[in-house]
């Protein structure tokens, strides 16, 4: 639940079910040394909000209400307008995951492609389900409506990596080398 701390006589209520940090973050200073390089680069601080909160995840891990309040501080933006940033794109998880982030692809092509037999696949190998971490930390399994990589379908990808024409031999590749 977050609060908006713009309106002092009534909060807004925004339920957006993320858990938080388990106390107060701050930048450390390499990073607040960063954001305000970012913010320098644009003529609105507003302009610098998909940049800073790429660097909170890589600051942070992921983004919680409490980095959400430092990201609207440091922007000089309402915090709903953050929220609502960090909840329209898939990029920024709103939770601890894990050490390796797999993303299936689930748009039309992949779909066609063969996706779903390879995503309860990867369902099975993992014993996860989209949107869960394995128990021990390592894998992050999550649905994505497209990785804009259609010509190679069905296709994932796994931490900044991109596999195409994927198959049940290339997952059990993938997760091989992460072991």
């Amino acid at each position: 639940m977050i609060v908006n701390s713009q309106s002092a006589t009534s909060p807004q209520v925004i339920d957006c079910g993320a858990v938080d940090h388990t106390g107060p973050v701050s930048w450390s200073a390499t990073a607040r040394q960063e954001v305000e390089t970012i913010i320098a680069r644009y003529p609105d601080r507003r302009s610098a909000t998909l940049p800073v909160l790429w660097l909170a995840v890589r600051e942070f891990g992921w983004i919680s209400h409490q980095v959400e309040l430092i990201t609207a501080e440091v922007l000089m933006r309402p915090l709903d307008e953050i929220h609502e940033v960090v909840t329209f794109y898939t990029m920024f998880p709103r939770r601890p995951l894990g050490r390796h982030q797999i993303e299936i692809c689930r748009n039309i092509s992949c779909w066609l492609a063969g996706a779903v037999n390879l995503r309860d696949y990867l369902k099975q190998r993992l014993g996860i389900g989209p949107g869960e971490t394995t128990a021990d930390g390592k894998f992050t399994l999550s649905e994505v409506e497209c990785l804009a990589y259609c010509e190679c379908a069905p296709a994932l990808r796994f931490d900044d990596r991109y596999v195409g024409n994927l198959t049940r031999e290339s997952i059990d590749r993938l997760l091989a080398e992460a072991e």
